[in-house]
């Protein structure tokens, strides 16, 4: 499997700002929903961390309040839910590591959050278009929505030769 490289996005990278905040967003829904679900919690936060970005169009809650958007890169079309599992599994397993039995699972918790939430976000600062591992493993990357939509429009503008469609 390739990783979505430099050569073939069209997409430049997202405000890393914003996806702090869209993150955040979804950790505390997560969160929420571990604390507020009892016995069933911590699946309903990890259910909900594979599959948040494929909610709304490529969007979590998060991403949708900061305007941020998941792209599959091949396709150049929204995450579909199989991405967004993908993409997310790292900080799933954060959860699943929460969910051993006490003291282990709060300390296991923590490093996770440390160790695999710094991974991530020390390689999307460093990549140039932003890409974690999870966005490598998925053919992913996280977009400004306003670009997305801006091609959309670029594109219907070009009309359907652009596309090798007839005219029809």
């Amino acid at each position: 499997m390739t990783s979505p490289g430099r050569e073939n996005s069209p997409y430049p990278k997202a405000s890393s700002w914003l996806r702090l905040g869209a993150r955040a967003v979804d950790a505390a829904v997560a969160l929420g929903m571990y604390r507020l679900g009892g016995p069933a919690g911590g699946v309903l936060a990890i259910l909900f961390l594979c599959v948040a970005d494929a909610m709304f169009q490529g969007q979590s809650p998060g991403k949708r309040i900061f305007g941020v958007k998941a792209m599959h890169v091949p396709t150049r079309s929204a995450v579909r839910n199989r991405d967004s599992v993908l993409r997310n599994a790292p900080f799933a397993l954060v959860v699943l590591l929460g969910m051993m039995p006490p003291p282990l699972g709060q300390g296991a918790f923590l490093a996770g959050v440390f160790v695999i939430g710094g991974a991530e976000a020390l390689r999307v600062v460093r990549d140039p278009l932003g890409l974690r591992f999870g966005d490598a493993w998925a053919q992913t990357q996280v977009v400004d929505g306003k670009v997305v939509a801006g091609a959309m429009v670029a594109d219907r503008r070009a009309g359907p030769e652009r596309h090798g469609q007839l005219g029809v």
